[in-house]
């Protein structure tokens, strides 16, 4: 077994939050549908119709960041929580860096530099503006 994908729930803000991840990721949306799209949702609320239901984005050729928002009366209400960090594991220290300072600005915010940590790797934690909480990492030291 192998974890494959992340999926995280919105309160309306899934559009823009995948914009923002599409350049921080500097790779394309793979697949976006709204409620109003989706032939198998035949009674969305007019609200809804352009919010997206399903949106699909590859950090890696097997890991894909998807997401949707999170409709009132279509699911349960959208709570975040500390229960979860999205972790990313960088190719080298520029792209740690890079990415760690986009998803941190901007109304972001550091929860731990990003730096050697004491138990080995190059590492930091942030929340992005959209209240995701992210842990950035190399696999060792700088």
């Amino acid at each position: 077994m192998k974890l494959a994908h992340v999926y995280v729930n919105f309160p309306g803000t899934a559009d823009a939050a995948f914009t923002f991840y599409e350049k921080v990721f500097a790779t394309k949306i793979a697949m976006k549908m709204t409620f109003g799209d989706a032939p198998f949702v035949k009674d969305a609320p007019e609200a809804a119709k352009s919010k997206l239901m399903h949106v699909q984005l590859p950090l890696t050729d097997a890991v894909h960041l998807m997401g949707s928002d999170v409709v009132e009366g279509m699911g349960p209400p959208v709570k975040f929580g500390d229960n979860f960090s999205v972790s990313v594991v960088a190719g080298d220290k520029a792209e740690a860096d890079r990415v760690f300072g986009a998803l941190s600005s901007d109304g972001g915010r550091v929860t731990m530099a990003i730096a050697n940590a004491p138990w080995g790797p190059y590492f930091g934690m942030c929340t992005d503006k959209f209240g995701v909480h992210w842990m950035v990492s190399l696999e060792g030291p700088a």
